[in-house]
């Protein structure tokens, strides 16, 4: 049943030839939900079934419950069809740098805010899972977002949001990545995204910021060097310059906690930059079972 509801392949012709009707996805919701028989009714626990009232549902043989394909997902109760769900999760999830809310409303004729809050669910789902730290040799430096403050320069910098970034270097070359908004650059602060993000086996290099040195009691391997604005570290600046250019423009000032998603949205598709062929599988898989906050 696995290979019956993969999609596999970022070649757009391919996606708009399987998916053609609301039809189609729901069967590719259904399909996943119900893999490896583990349906339960979510209203008295039994694991049996039957065919429901609509195409794809299933109907509670104890309870008569009838669960849509779409129930309990982050596709339930959407302002729009599934069709053109499931074309703007292609979308931002396949496209180099995805769709702004401004881009999704031109295009498939919906509310800009509307946009926005659905594009905020996907962001959710994009979320790294926390289970593959990164390991071998990782660089670690932060930047700010937002425009400059006159007069006021460094760390400390008011009315901008600070982001810590780590990447491993692979072959002098790109692995994955991660980044995080944090307060401040304090250990305090720095220390549970090392933990939530770097294997303590890793070879993590950071500039001299005295912030990184109480962190070396936990990372053994841990080591300092001058960042020389950025000359010392070439493929993490480099990755933090594309980072920013990315960001530019879309959001100078806004909550922490949607910054923090733009950051899951970006490296959500760079780090499946190698695997673009499940890319929208998963993310519609995680769409499914993952529980969406709302924003306040």
């Amino acid at each position: 049943m696995l290979e019956r509801y993969q999609f596999r392949g970022v070649n757009s012709l391919r996606f708009y030839q399987h998916f053609v009707s609301e039809d189609t996805c729901y069967e590719y919701l259904s399909g996943i939900k119900l893999e490896g028989g583990n349906y339960v009714c979510k209203k008295c626990g039994n694991t049996h079934y039957c065919k429901g009232r609509l195409p794809y549902s299933r109907r509670c043989t104890r309870c008569k419950y009838d669960e849509s394909p779409t129930a309990g997902t982050m596709f339930d109760k959407c302002k729009f069809s599934i069709l053109l769900a499931f074309h703007i999760a292609f979308k931002i999830s396949t496209k180099k740098k995805g769709m702004s809310s401004e881009e999704l409303s031109e295009e498939y004729e919906l509310r800009q805010k509307t946009c926005w809050e659905f594009k905020w669910k996907i962001q959710q789902a994009m979320q790294s899972s926390g289970n593959y730290p990164l390991t071998g040799k990782v660089h670690v430096d932060e930047f700010f977002v937002g425009g400059a403050e006159e007069g006021v320069f460094g760390r400390g910098s008011k009315n901008k949001r600070l982001v810590v970034v780590a990447l491993e270097i692979v072959n002098e070359g790109f692995g994955r990545a991660y980044a995080e908004v944090i307060d401040n650059a304090s250990a305090k602060s720095l220390r549970p995204f090392f933990e939530r993000r770097i294997s303590k086996d890793a070879e993590i290099i950071t500039d001299e910021w005295n912030g990184y040195k109480p962190l070396k009691k936990d990372y053994p391997k841990l080591t300092q060097a001058p960042s020389d604005k950025g000359n010392n570290f070439p493929q993490l600046h480099i990755h933090i310059m594309n980072i920013k250019g990315w960001l530019r423009g879309i959001h100078h000032h806004c909550s922490k906690e949607r910054l923090q998603g733009y950051l899951d949205e970006y490296h959500f598709r760079f780090n499946r930059r190698a695997f673009k062929d499940t890319i929208f599988d998963v993310l519609i898989r995680r769409m499914v079972f993952y529980e969406p906050k709302r924003l306040k």
